[in-house]
């Protein structure tokens, strides 16, 4: 299964394969990869990070263990401040990554067997537009379990904030050394 990535700013995509199972672990640990990339462009302040995510699936804004997985994993790993805006549910037709990512991965791969994983990552990775899309791919081959618990007792050690507006779509983290520090 393809997780996306989409930079606005340098028109880039990004799309790691999964092996396993489209969970939340899997979702943050393409974000992971994606932002310890090498030869993806910086931006000037990388102290904080926006998310733009649909209402469900494995990066869901009910999903805990979405939520637990990016504060262990981005916020507190790179001290990062990391915000989440989810579409509302029926509203992802607006996410950029859909029609400026993968419409256009489907046009590239449209009337190719997807045959094997090398296959599906190389046309992925062939995907260009005129307005300068590019793509890269890579497989994360790991497994990520399905069903995992995250308890009350877990949440209540996030960092988390929620926004005034819309605040179940739209929520901070902030990195929990950084609080600790201040305390």
């Amino acid at each position: 299964m393809p997780y996306g990535i989409y930079d606005l700013v340098h028109n880039q995509g990004y799309v790691y394969i999964g092996t396993s199972h489209d969970t939340a672990a899997f979702a943050v640990d393409a974000i992971v990869r994606w932002f310890e990339r090498k030869d993806r462009p910086k931006f000037a302040d990388e102290s904080k990070i926006l998310i733009l995510g649909d209402s469900g699936g494995s990066n869901g804004y009910r999903v805990r263990n979405w939520k637990y997985q990016l504060q262990q994993q981005l916020a507190d790993r790179f001290n990062i401040q990391v915000m989440v805006c989810h579409y509302p549910s029926g509203a992802s037709k607006w996410n950029p990554i859909e029609h400026r990512l993968f419409s256009f991965i489907s046009l590239n791969w449209a009337g190719f067997p997807l045959c094997s994983l090398r296959r599906m990552t190389a046309l992925i990775r062939g995907t260009t537009t005129i307005a300068g899309l590019t793509v890269k791919a890579a497989q994360l081959k790991g497994y990520y379990p399905t069903q995992v618990k995250v308890s009350d007792a877990q949440m209540a050690t996030m960092n988390l904030r929620q926004r005034r507006i819309c605040p179940q779509w739209n929520y901070v983290f902030q990195p929990r050394q950084q609080s600790l520090q201040k305390a």
